[in-house]
């Protein structure tokens, strides 16, 4: 994760121990200190650097071999995923849960690939016998996309929503009274250890995955900074000359959610949200909005754009 802002004498002290070297050779992630005027997503929260580097010297060979034998399920992830306005990028959650395997049983009795307990299989109309349709994959991920979208109703924070995921929603809301902070990186030490630790494997696996940070790898403070601090619509000085020569705009109506667009075409969210700040807020106020998209996507939009729009609507009434 990132930071907001560090400029206390103790977080330099961290960023300075962190910006060295390891005795492995891995350079961190986390260059020199903290720049705020970079973007959250190219830096690395100090309080993960040391654990993120250790995970993924272990495990970028694993992780990297994925890419090409899951492809399918991450896929299968994306569309599934997209249906609910869950950023796709949260399929990597089912990669520290289970590894992607459908036939895992944790010491707990959480199974399948999103290792869901029996009383929420139960919830959402799965059964768990005969057969345990937890392993199944598409029908265990509409199930894990509905609690990650409560989870995410209830913290507005992915981080938080990775730490409820994996140790109830309780605990994080335990974990917010007891320090008066919604930051996971202030309430970590009062989630168990195996809680703290899964929200930092997630953030390593999305740097392995993606080669950087995102949305989700932000707290909610964070990422309410990142997008305040982005060009607003139609100021294009922040854009380079070959941004500008390979784009459109586009002059859009509708309640259109940004993920479920950047999902369907195929468009890296972060450059979506770079190009297009306050999209899904002047849309929701009745406005239009001239959006842009790289030339070679406007063809695919123009033919897929009622079924988006249908899917953000579907994605809106079933959060509320």
């Amino acid at each position: 994760m990132i930071a907001i802002i560090f400029c206390c004498i103790t977080v330099e002290l961290f960023a300075q121990k962190d910006s060295t070297i390891d005795k492995f050779g891995f350079k961190s992630l986390f260059k020199n200190k903290f720049d705020a005027s970079k973007p959250y997503a190219a830096q690395l929260n100090p309080r993960a650097v040391s654990f993120v580097q250790e995970y993924m010297r272990k495990h970028t060979k694993s992780l990297e071999k994925m890419k090409l034998w899951g492809k399918p399920y991450f896929d299968l992830y994306d569309g599934v995923l997209a249906q609910y306005g869950i950023p796709k990028e949260m399929k990597y959650l089912s990669v520290i849960e289970s590894n992607l395997g459908a036939g895992v049983v944790s010491w707990a009795g959480a199974a399948g690939p999103w290792q869901i307990m029996d009383f929420e299989a139960k919830r959402f109309g799965l059964s768990v016998r005969n057969p345990d349709e937890r392993m199944d994959y598409n029908k265990s991920t509409h199930v894990a996309a509905k609690i990650m979208r409560e989870l995410f109703t209830q913290f507005n924070d992915w981080l938080l929503v990775v730490a409820g995921y994996n140790g109830g929603a309780g605990r994080v809301r335990q974990a917010i009274r007891k320090t008066g902070s919604r930051d996971f990186w202030q309430l970590q030490y009062h989630l168990p250890e195996e809680t703290r630790n899964h929200v930092k494997k997630f953030i390593a696996t999305h740097y392995v995955m993606e080669g950087g940070g995102g949305w989700t790898t932000m707290t909610a403070a964070e990422t309410k900074y990142q997008k305040e601090n982005t060009p607003q619509s139609g100021n294009t000085s922040l854009l380079s000359a070959e941004e500008l020569a390979n784009s459109t705009e586009i002059l859009i109506a509708g309640r259109y959610q940004s993920l479920i667009l950047a999902n369907e075409l195929s468009i890296d969210i972060q450059q979506f949200n770079r190009w297009n700040p306050g999209f899904e807020k002047t849309l929701a106020s009745g406005k239009e909005y001239t959006m842009r998209l790289p030339n070679e996507k406007v063809a695919l939009f123009q033919a897929k754009k009622q079924a988006i729009l249908g899917a953000s609507l579907r994605a809106l009434l079933g959060s509320n």
